[in-house]
């Protein structure tokens, strides 16, 4: 059997493949990396095979999928402000290229999961005050929109018997290691990442904006979770919002001095983006979860807790 991540050579996709090569929670002959870019195999394993291909190209998807995958976790996408200023690539990338991922898996392995990030930038407009799995989306940018999209088209195949989707909406995740990138949130690891580093930050929206937050290994806990549940437990619903965190700005950078001291907050300053802060505030920052939470998706504590694994896990082996 056959696993195959797109986006393999992302921070995401690599660290998921780091997870199912150590943790053998999924069973598996060939763990196929897949981006635009030959990936990096993130172990030494012969069982890892990493390609590179576009995605938006006739044919790609199917040169992916055969009759052996079992799992696809389908991490690959540009980022918000991105798709926003190119609206064209945004299209082609986040939603064509999984449309032909879907024909192909109808086509050659319908039975296999079909897990797909979302993001909770499909929300928007008016919402209550507490958002729940089945809440009307009403994105507020193209990159909500493409991943809206991609949510309704996953929910019919899955539907129809075509392919076994689910679809996970991502909280924003905080603290991500390496560089800043396009993705309008970048800023919630920013503000913590280089602080921690000795570095001065730039925070673009208000100290009181509250975030939906998850750590990244929560997060990938949770992919992994996904694609060991049964079709029957989601029921008529592939979508499901992962469990977060609602913190504010401010409370992030109160635990940022908590964990790391003043020295720290202190390097970061307020200067507001008003692009970024309309994309970022349109979406929702409380959850209700109960429903991911009874399917056994997991959590983080508090925000301290995820700085100090961060601290840990990606400061420390940095400097290793």
């Amino acid at each position: 059997m056959k696993v195959i991540i797109t986006g393999g050579a992302g921070f995401l996709g690599q660290r998921l493949a780091t997870a199912l090569l150590r943790e053998n929670v999924l069973p598996f002959r060939e763990l196929i990396l897949a981006d635009i870019q030959r990936p990096n195999a993130p172990v030494d394993d012969p069982r890892v095979r990493c390609l590179a291909l576009d995605l938006t190209q006739p044919g790609a998807a199917s040169q992916l999928i055969d009759k052996h995958c079992s799992v696809l976790f389908h991490l690959a996408a540009i980022v918000s402000s991105h798709a926003e200023s190119d609206f064209d690539l945004g299209m082609q990338v986040n939603f064509d290229a999984t449309r032909q991922l879907l024909e192909a898996a109808r086509h050659h392995a319908p039975a296999m999961k079909f897990i797909f990030t979302s993001s909770l930038a499909v929300f928007g407009g008016q919402l209550p005050p507490m958002v729940s799995d089945d809440c009307a989306v009403l994105p507020q940018s193209s990159y909500g929109t493409q991943k809206a999209l991609c949510e309704l088209l996953i929910n019919d195949y899955s539907r129809k018997g075509f392919v076994d989707g689910r679809v996970l909406r991502l909280p924003t995740i905080s603290v991500r290691p390496g560089k800043p990138n396009k993705a309008a949130s970048s800023f919630a690891s920013g503000i913590i990442r280089e602080p921690l580093h000795g570095e001065s930050s730039i925070c673009p929206v208000s100290p009181d904006l509250a975030l939906w937050l998850s750590s990244p290994g929560t997060v990938i806990d949770n992919f992994i979770h996904a694609a060991q549940l049964s079709a029957a437990q989601f029921g008529t619903s592939r979508t499901v919002n992962l469990p977060g965190i609602s913190v504010t700005v401010q409370q992030m950078l109160h635990a940022l001095g908590a964990v790391a001291g003043e020295q720290a907050r202190a390097r970061v300053s307020f200067v507001p983006d008003a692009t970024i802060n309309r994309i970022v505030a349109s979406w929702p920052g409380h959850f209700d979860v109960r429903r991911a939470l009874a399917l056994g998706f997991s959590v983080d504590e508090d925000f301290q807790q995820i700085i100090s694994a961060f601290m840990r896990d990606d400061m420390l082996q940095a400097g290793s």
